[in-house]
């Protein structure tokens, strides 16, 4: 099968790609291959079940058109200085001036016009104030909330948007692998369980998403892709009452914190924050569990919940941080029987675990009603436990009543974007015709960075031809 552009993953990366190359008048056929569902056929039991039943062969929830930005809370990081490392590849303003063009193309798909966090600018400098005195940074970003409802709403008009300018979306089909001869990328192998297809094409675009992280980096060490182990994030998801978090609710929605806490100094950082959200589990393909907020625009719960995230790097001798983070995540797994593991702050400190009855007489309900009461502690390794721990004492300076003894702690909370392709300013590998973008190239992290790594690819493939 022949094309001009594969596109393999139809996340934010692949579809802003596509369309930037729609935008810009381009007659090359498009062809993204997507091992998921359409939007609109896709569907998580457990809003019927209550529980996760781990549907096969992949989680609804992170597969398919969209990835896993059609059930995320839905938010678009407005400032360059949130969503990973790709201003350092393509520069500080090309990045802004990017997301500020990606940001109209949301808008044009209906995306709320509202903006949260540019108002309150005393209650702002109030709350730098505090952060300052605890040995935190604020980084007080603009977010524009979609919502997980609405998301879908919007990313189903994009899709009908694609198919309708005559791009072929292939679902259901898996990539296995790249077609590389003589050091040129010629195409992809393809299968969907009955029918193996090699499809080929001028340029291959890479854009798996963190779900497959694992799966670039195996490839990209099978077949002589340059690339470098990155930073992994462990941590957890902490949920308290929307009381206890108003305030930062209201002036900015979302309050990014980072941190260096003692006596390890690696850096912490608060993130995906959801006011009046619900905890919820994602599971990868190796029946990996994990913990993720959702942030609906109507529906709201009793609690705000927001992730703690650990960085760390691995060079020498060991260089496999994936497989690190994939290790206590199925620890963790192990000790809630393939549920999430959740323990309240206060057991922590005192060094037990946290039982259901102690749950149940919290003024502090979960929202994820399938997690095991449990200790997390068991699973977490020292390093990273102590810096939560500390990290969430220094939050409570910013936010009173967050170092509760009720502030529910849920685990395992996994970011995998430890695989960074080495690219030049143009997104080209090693491998002529080979491009890598969005979270699983290791450069950005959330859905709008990913957004504008396609719009630039789009525009770069469009003026080549």
């Amino acid at each position: 099968m022949n094309t001009d552009v594969v596109i393999v993953g139809a996340g934010p990366a692949g579809i802003f790609t596509a369309l930037e190359m729609l935008k810009k008048g381009s007659k090359q056929k498009i062809t993204i291959i997507e091992k998921g569902k359409a939007i609109e056929e896709r569907y998580c039991p457990k809003s019927k079940t209550k529980q996760c039943v781990n549907c096969k062969p992949y989680c609804h929830i992170t597969t398919g058109f969209s990835g896993a930005g059609a059930f995320s809370d839905g938010k678009l990081s407005l400032s360059y200085e949130v969503g990973g490392d790709l201003p350092m590849l393509i520069g500080e303003d090309v990045a802004q001036e990017t997301i500020n063009y990606a940001d109209k193309i949301y808008l044009e798909f209906g995306a709320d016009t509202h903006v949260e966090g540019i108002e309150n600018t005393e209650e702002v400098k109030e709350i730098r104030k505090n952060a300052i005195q605890a040995g935190l940074k604020l980084v007080d970003c603009p977010i524009r909330h979609l919502g997980t409802e609405k998301a879908q709403e919007l990313y189903l008009a994009i899709e009908k948007y694609l198919l309708n300018a005559g791009i072929e979306i292939l679902f259901g089909y898996e990539c296995s692998d790249l077609i590389i001869k003589d050091g040129v990328c010629q195409g992809v192998y393809i299968s969907n369980g009955k029918k193996s297809l090699e499809v080929y094409g001028k340029h291959i675009v890479v854009a798996t998403g963190r779900r497959g992280a694992e799966w670039l980096e195996k490839v990209c060490t099978e077949n002589g892709v340059e690339h470098q182990p990155g930073t992994v994030d462990i941590g957890v998801r902490v949920e308290v009452r929307n009381e206890v978090i108003e305030k930062v609710n209201k002036v900015l929605y979302e309050s990014k914190l980072i941190g260096y806490p003692k006596p390890f100094k690696n850096k912490v950082r608060t993130f995906c924050q959801n006011p009046g959200g619900f905890v919820s589990q994602e599971n990868y393909d190796n029946d990996l569990a994990v913990v993720n907020g959702h942030s609906y625009k109507e529906f709201k719960s009793d609690n705000t919940n927001l992730a703690i995230l650990c960085s760390h790097n691995f060079n020498v001798p060991f260089n496999q941080p994936i497989a690190y983070a994939q290790k206590i995540g199925e620890l963790t797994n192990m000790l809630g029987a393939g549920h999430i593991l959740v323990q309240r702050y206060g057991d922590i400190l005192d060094g037990k675990r946290t039982w259901p009855k102690e749950l149940a007489q919290s003024n502090l309900k979960p929202s994820l009603p399938d997690a095991v009461a449990g200790d997390i502690t068991a699973a977490m390794p020292y390093r990273a436990m102590l810096n939560i721990i500390n990290f969430i004492q220094a939050v409570d300076h910013v936010v009173p009543g967050f170092a509760s003894i009720e502030t529910l702690l849920y685990s395992p909370e996994l970011k995998f974007y430890s695989n960074r392709i080495k690219m030049d300013k143009r997104f080209n590998t090693n491998i002529k015709g080979l491009h890598c973008l969005g979270d699983s190239s290791g450069w950005t992290r959330g859905l709008m960075m990913a957004s504008i790594m396609g719009v630039l690819m789009g525009r770069i493939i469009a003026e080549e031809g």
